[in-house]
């Protein structure tokens, strides 16, 4: 027996599927886990397990070792993946710019001031948006610092350049007492959508039904969330 679920035909009992996330549960993951918490999946016949990421966690070695069904990524990531020969497959974004970008303390008024700084970045960001600034802006490797996910050395002197999310890494550091001149990329020309959500490409071909149905829910599940977060307790930031 089926029934029809925003307009396509789902069996009677629910889809398994794991979404993996790309880090720790935060306001970023948020219309995800409101689909979880409103029961939006459920609505289109599926049971979604979310298993958060975090700096240890592989998303692409998961989602390609069949551990899950989808996962959340990043286009220039997939780019890199498809040229590597691997099926990954792009289905959905959430987001129409990436909320990463630049922080520095509040006398430096350009990204190109930053040239000679040193700048904390993640080792995944190296085949990011680094290699975009060193064309862009002239930026050199012997910029680069570790990133540790942590504000401290930003919060310690005022030579100090990191990247983080508009949306987080900002009010700590103003909680820190320093509020931050914020290079958002977007505004610079970075083109990459964000919070992207990726699959196999055996599944789109074996399950399109089930590619359907979690990409519209998980849209849902965004609006729901900027309506009422209610469901959700996402919006303390990282």
């Amino acid at each position: 027996m089926a029934l029809s679920v925003g307009g396509v035909a789902v069996a009677e009992g629910l889809d398994q599927v794991t979404f993996g996330t790309n880090w720790f549960a935060q306001a970023e993951h948020g219309g995800f886990y409101q689909a979880v918490a409103e029961g939006i999946y459920e609505d289109y016949g599926l049971d979604v397990a979310i298993r958060m990421g975090g700096p240890q966690v592989n998303n692409m070695q998961l989602l390609m070792g069949r551990r899950y069904e989808f996962s959340m990524g990043y286009p220039i990531a997939a780019i890199n993946a498809v040229n590597e020969g691997l099926p990954v497959v792009t289905v959905a974004a959430s987001f129409q710019g990436d909320p990463q970008g630049l922080l520095a303390h509040p006398h430096v008024e350009s990204l190109e001031e930053l040239v000679g700084k040193p700048v904390y970045i993640a080792s995944s960001s190296h085949t990011t948006f680094w290699p975009w600034l060193k064309a862009e802006y002239g930026y050199t490797d012997d910029m680069v610092r570790p990133y540790t996910f942590s504000v401290q050395p930003f919060l310690n002197s005022e030579d100090v350049v990191q990247q983080g999310y508009v949306t987080s890494e900002p009010f700590a550091m103003e909680k820190g007492g320093v509020a931050p001149n914020v290079f958002l990329f977007a505004d610079y020309g970075y083109p990459p959508y964000a919070t992207t959500i990726e699959t196999r490409r055996d599944i789109i071909e074996n399950r399109p039904d089930v590619v359907r149905r979690f990409v519209q829910a998980s849209l849902e599940g965004w609006k729901s969330y900027m309506e009422n977060r209610a469901g959700t307790d996402l919006d303390q930031g990282r």
